[in-house]
């Protein structure tokens, strides 16, 4: 850990923000260390939701509320793939990305996780980008989600 906060620490002197891949379930045991961090952070794969847990599932509502608290805590809406339990079309893990983006929508970006490796099924991409108008109907959040959040988290300037 010693090692890890001093890559931290230099991230934060040079602007920029750290990315983090939590085992699942393992949100609250983190939740005190992410806050402590200097600077912003990325909780890859949704926090490593599993759908089949719902959305009342403790680790999933101490995400929501370290979402709620921190705000330097952002959130990748990535791998439904991955958190889905019944498989494709993986609309059970939209209400996860859904609840995620109406609860700080400032503070989520979007990615494919291509060239996804180690799933169970292999997504096509265009399925994956298809779900977008299911968990951020409104453009005006799907442009948060895709453009104005990215540009702000990665210092890109404005489009």
């Amino acid at each position: 850990m010693d090692a890890f906060n001093r890559l931290v620490h230099r991230a934060a002197e040079i602007g920029w923000h750290i990315d983090v891949y939590l085992e699942p379930g393992s949100v609250p045991e983190f939740a005190s260390i992410l806050t402590a961090f200097p600077t912003n952070y990325v909780i890859d794969h949704m926090g490593t939701v599993e759908a089949a847990k719902g959305l009342q599932d403790p680790s999933f509502q101490a995400l929501l509320d370290l979402q709620r608290r921190d705000t330097k805590c952002w959130v990748k809406i990535i791998g439904l793939e991955r958190a889905s339990a019944t498989g494709k079309p993986f609309h059970d893990a939209v209400p996860f990305a859904k609840a995620l983006i109406d609860n700080a929508p400032d503070r989520v970006i979007w990615g494919t996780d291509w060239p996804h490796p180690n799933v169970k099924i292999m997504p096509n991409d265009g399925e994956i980008v298809d779900l977008i108008p299911f968990y951020a109907p409104d453009q005006t959040v799907q442009k948060k989600l895709l453009v104005d959040n990215p540009t702000r988290l990665f210092g890109f300037e404005s489009l």
